[in-house]
């Protein structure tokens, strides 16, 4: 069995991982333990489902993982899109990101698709 760092959503969802930190160092102080936190929280929530399902014996737990992942990224697309209405990112960056988090989810219902299948 391959090493959940073998796998293409894993890395993808660390990369998003540092990017959503780089951005988030350029918020308002006063979001630090508001919205930096909820989007950081939700962003690494993704790989480290993913790598804790991997490590899981059951395949139904390592779906039940990767279902949590997926809900994290509905929460960081909502995360972004409120960083977005308050001015806190751009409208590129939002779109870029939006584009990173959409190629995830891809990866991660084709991964559960095959779990299941």
């Amino acid at each position: 069995m391959q090493s959940f760092k073998d796998l293409q959503v894993w890395n993808k969802s660390v990369e998003l991982v540092a990017e959503c930190y780089k951005l988030t160092n350029g918020f308002p102080k006063v979001e630090l333990f508001g919205l930096v936190a909820q989007l950081r929280r939700s962003a690494v929530s993704i790989p480290a489902n993913v790598a804790e399902g991997h490590a899981r014996f059951h395949r139904k737990e390592y779906l039940h993982h990767l279902s949590i992942a997926h809900g994290s990224i509905a929460e960081l697309e909502t995360h972004i899109h409120i960083s977005n209405r308050l001015s806190y990112i751009s409208d590129e960056a939002k779109n870029n990101l939006l584009v990173r988090i959409s190629e995830i989810g891809k990866m991660l219902n084709g991964l559960m698709r095959s779990l299941r299948d």
